[in-house]
């Protein structure tokens, strides 16, 4: 997954984004590290607040655009 990689752009640290995210510093360093997955709901969340789609999120793609249906 990307989510350290947008982290950074944007110079958040984990605890922030935790915070706009609600939810815990530990669960966003486990999804960084690749110690659990996301469920979908929070894929969704997490893209959205990059504004990037899923398949860029999971690396699935290079394009980061978002199309909606």
């Amino acid at each position: 997954m990307r989510l350290k990689e947008l982290r950074k752009k944007r110079h958040l640290t984990q605890q922030r984004l935790a915070i706009e995210l609600n939810m815990c510093q530990n669960t966003i360093s486990r999804y960084e590290n690749e110690v659990c997955e996301a469920d979908y709901q929070t894929l969704i969340a997490i893209a959205d607040y990059f504004n990037v789609s899923i398949d860029y999120l999971l690396g699935r793609t290079e394009d980061p655009t978002f199309h909606k249906l």
